[in-house]
């Protein structure tokens, strides 16, 4: 897993959404954050510097000083919301989605909400033990595109 500067955050690969807006995470992703466990993983939007979106599985999330999340959010909770539908919560939008294996579908309007779109390839990037993003801006986004190494593709 590559770490673009000294002291900088790890990488697990770039993900590209596909034509019917799927989404197949790195690997290292899955099994770092015990995917394969999940049926269900929350989305976040991304910050205004790396856009995307920030996932979080409900059981990292419930267990974390960020579980007021769920806990005032009971649509989001007991994911009664539309799958993808975004609710606002503190200048960030949440929704939740289907895990499939080690992949999630984004439809036409999520990806509009997120500011992304089909073809777009996403980063993804350890952001704590409870979340890893999905960045498509920003200065790590750029330093990825140039370095020399090899960074897989999902």
């Amino acid at each position: 897993m590559p770490q673009m500067t000294k002291g900088g955050k790890y990488i697990f690969g770039w993900s590209k959404i596909g034509e019917n807006g799927e989404i197949v995470f790195p690997t290292m992703v899955v099994k770092e954050y015990k995917l394969k466990e999940e049926t269900y993983i929350y989305i976040v939007s991304g910050s205004k510097q790396t856009g995307g979106f920030c996932v979080m599985t409900e059981s990292l999330l419930s267990n974390s000083k960020l579980k007021n999340i769920l806990e005032e959010n009971p649509s989001l909770a007991k994911r009664s919301l539309r799958e993808g539908e975004l609710i606002s919560y503190k200048g960030r939008k949440y929704g939740w989605l289907t895990l499939k294996e080690n992949s999630i579908h984004l439809s036409a309007p999520l990806m509009k909400d997120l500011e992304i779109k089909v073809g777009d390839r996403l980063l993804s990037i350890r952001s704590s033990n409870i979340a890893f993003t999905m960045g498509a801006r920003g200065s790590l986004i750029d330093k990825a595109n140039k370095y020399n190494g090899k960074i897989e593709m999902y």
